[in-house]
């Protein structure tokens, strides 16, 4: 992520059970959901800077999850979603 220059990427099939956030080192922090570790489960990784501007965290499902943020006052909604 950090040579690609991205902060905000959508990942699936992440197969960790839980909603948690954790971070990842190198700057960057995880948000996911799962319910079963074999299979599904969907997350976001957020620069670490903007992880204080997370308004909102909803997991809807081990499929799909959204967070809202607020940068430099334009919200921002981030959906990641996994359908096989």
């Amino acid at each position: 992520m950090q040579r690609r220059k991205v902060d905000i990427l959508c990942v699936q099939e992440t197969r960790w059970k839980g909603s948690k956030a954790r971070s990842l080192g190198a700057g960057f922090k995880l948000f996911y959901h799962g319910v079963d570790g074999k299979r599904n489960g969907v997350g976001v990784i957020l620069k670490e800077e903007f992880v204080r501007n997370v308004l909102e965290v909803k997991r809807v499902s081990d499929r799909v999850m959204s967070l809202k943020l607020e940068i430099e006052g334009v919200m921002f909604n981030v959906v990641s979603g996994y359908a096989p």
